[in-house]
């Protein structure tokens, strides 16, 4: 069967402020622009669509940004709980989880800082930490040590 993932996507509020949330502070690049409108509200199941779409990239993975102009979105941008149905997380390895922490709350995003889990794993350390975009999508960020 020839299948191969091509992206996820996220519904933002705000997409230049998403764009340099992620491309900025986090490293991904922006690949493709797309202005999408009513030829594809069926496929979205959403009348009246008008939108822009981002596509960024970072180490193979690829992020379609979608900003709707009409009709608007939906949804509160609350955090959602881990075990809640559906996709859960973004998972970024990292180098200094408290420099990238301090890069998302300045770009607009927020750091749960008692998420925050250190454990020793043989001769090095884990560090994880949960943070989020400006629109709430839960981010982790984890250095592997090592």
């Amino acid at each position: 069967m020839g299948l191969s993932v091509s992206h996820l996507g996220i519904c933002v509020s705000d997409l230049d402020a998403s764009i340099r949330f992620y491309c900025e502070g986090l490293g991904f690049t922006e690949t493709a622009a797309h202005d999408v409108g009513e030829e594809f509200a069926a496929l979205m199941e959403v009348e009246g669509v008008r939108l822009r779409s981002r596509m960024i990239a970072k180490d193979g993975v690829t992020l379609e940004l979608l900003g709707f102009d009409a009709p608007g979105v939906t949804g509160d941008g609350a955090r959602r709980p881990m075990n809640q149905l559906g996709l859960t997380h973004l998972s970024l390895r990292v180098d200094d989880v408290e420099a990238t922490a301090a890069t998302i709350e300045a770009l607009g995003g927020n750091v749960v800082r008692a998420t925050r889990t250190t454990f020793p794993l043989g001769a090095t350390t884990l560090d994880f930490l949960y943070c989020t975009d400006p629109d709430g999508v839960r981010i982790e960020l984890m250095d592997l040590g090592g």
